[in-house]
């Protein structure tokens, strides 16, 4: 079978239904959020828009109380799942988007939009993969189910629900990350860093704000400040130019509203953004020498300046499985308690993070800042040898003619609710990882070849 002709041939359905589910705006919202649209309207439009496809298909479609939802096709007692998000990231400010985030547009071979390729490409990829399988009339010996999730980006509470009252896959994979292959996946823990010390009725700095997801570099940030020094305007300008950066310095009244810019990226990979909040903590160390602010621009620069291992604090840690830990800053916040700083931690496999946090949270108490662990996802692995990873391997060989090895990830997947999961692209090597950002994309042709990947990958694990 030649599933890539086969995919090509359906190319422009790909693309228009593709197009569809982008022009969702399926960002979680929680001040609209309902019984009925637990994670607000968007979520819940993209799961029916996905639901719906597989009922038109006469697919088995099932919806998990407005959550998570699957499409079924095949039949046996083993299950194949494949595991998706329809939900996004905030845009940020459309106006560093080149193309508007939620229309669709292709331009020069790429597919421009905010989920592009985190993940509603890679699902719609996976999508027509099952629709070309079902058609071709092979027999399949397990059932394969394409899981869709919905909170994905805000702590998997869509597929923990779906887990609750539905089974675990035999085996399965996420097509929401690297090809050729992702089988060790970093921990991902959500740290709170809360100030002491409250500021008082002096205090300089009077708010401090940047960030909307743990899970995302903060590209603006934004504080206000009094009483600041004669010399503010013209230190501010020399920052942006020795930080090639922007920002604004307005007065109103007696207090000066601050913004910097940076560039937002995935939190796995924080080196590859400019943390705003850093910058403006950074410039404000300038301007604030005493009191809860001084304090708090100090700590976020003495210790996330120039470091995403977390060193000063002794986070970091590193194994050859999976790397280097990374702690991104990605909600930051100053106003009438103090400060408070939300961390996205990812963490290698091997990891001792009981004994680590125990010793960080000793060595805090002569900081100006606290530590709780909010949340914590363990790491996930299957090993190299295992008859999942090895077939899925051979599949994506034969498509691409590379024998990269396989790889581990800081971003968490739903590979890892699995019991036996991996992350399976659809990112191919040498592309730049764009998730997250700004005039987000997908490789139109990349994508076609994904649909023929999976759909052979379908087929060599669940006819056999």
């Amino acid at each position: 079978m030649d599933w890539l002709k086969l995919a090509k041939e359906r190319e422009e359905e790909l693309l228009n239904e593709l197009r569809e589910l982008l022009q969702i705006e399926s960002v979680l919202n929680e001040e609209q959020a309902t019984l009925d649209a637990p994670f607000g309207p968007g979520p819940l439009q993209a799961l029916q828009f996905m639901l719906n496809k597989g009922q038109q298909e006469g697919m088995v479609v099932k919806n998990i109380d407005n959550m998570a939802g699957h499409i079924e096709i095949g039949e046996g007692e083993e299950l194949l799942g494949i595991l998706c998000h329809v939900d996004v990231v905030p845009a940020g400010n459309p106006s560093i988007w080149t193309y508007p985030p939620f229309e669709g547009q292709i331009v020069d071979g790429k597919l421009y939009a905010r989920g592009a390729i985190d993940d509603k490409g890679p699902t719609m990829a996976a999508w027509l993969a099952m629709k070309i399988v079902k058609d071709a009339g092979i027999t399949l010996t397990k059932r394969v189910r394409m899981i869709i999730g919905t909170d994905e980006e805000s702590g998997f509470r869509c597929v923990h629900r779906y887990f609750e009252k539905e089974e675990m896959p035999t085996i399965g994979f996420a097509p929401d990350a690297d090809f050729p292959l992702i089988n060790a996946e970093k921990g991902i823990a959500h740290l709170v860093l809360t100030q002491k010390l409250a500021p008082n009725v002096e205090e300089r700095l009077l708010s401090f704000e940047a960030g909307k997801r743990t899970n995302m570099v903060p590209d603006t940030a934004t504080a206000v400040v009094k009483k600041a020094s004669e010399q503010i305007s013209e230190k501010f300008q020399k920052f942006l130019s020795q930080n090639s950066t922007e920002g604004t310095l307005n007065l109103e009244g007696d207090r000066y509203i601050i913004t910097i810019k940076g560039k937002s990226a995935h939190a796995m990979e924080p080196e590859q953004g400019r943390n705003a909040a850093v910058l403006l903590a950074k410039f404000l160390t300038s301007e604030l020498h005493i009191g809860a602010g001084a304090e708090f621009v100090h700590f976020m620069t003495d210790v996330f300046d120039g470091d995403h291992t977390g060193s000063v604090l002794g986070f970091h840690y590193r194994d050859e499985m999976s790397g280097e830990t990374t702690l991104n800053p990605g909600i930051v916040t100053f106003g009438e308690q103090g400060g408070v700083i939300e961390i996205s931690m990812r963490y290698s496999v091997t990891y001792p993070f009981d004994e680590k946090m125990t010793d960080i949270q000793a060595r805090m108490t002569d900081t100006p800042f606290t530590l709780d662990i909010a949340g914590n996802s363990t790491p996930h692995y299957v090993s190299e040898e295992d008859e999942l990873v090895q077939t899925l391997l051979s599949v994506y060989q034969k498509h691409t003619n590379d024998f990269s090895k396989v790889l581990s990830t800081g971003g968490g997947t739903y590979a890892r609710v699995l019991k036996k999961g991996v992350a399976f692209g659809m990112l191919y090597p040498g592309e730049p990882d764009v998730a997250h950002q700004a005039d987000e994309y997908v490789v139109v042709d990349n994508l076609v070849k994904a649909a023929a990947i999976y759909a052979e990958a379908i087929v060599k694990l669940a006819s056999k």
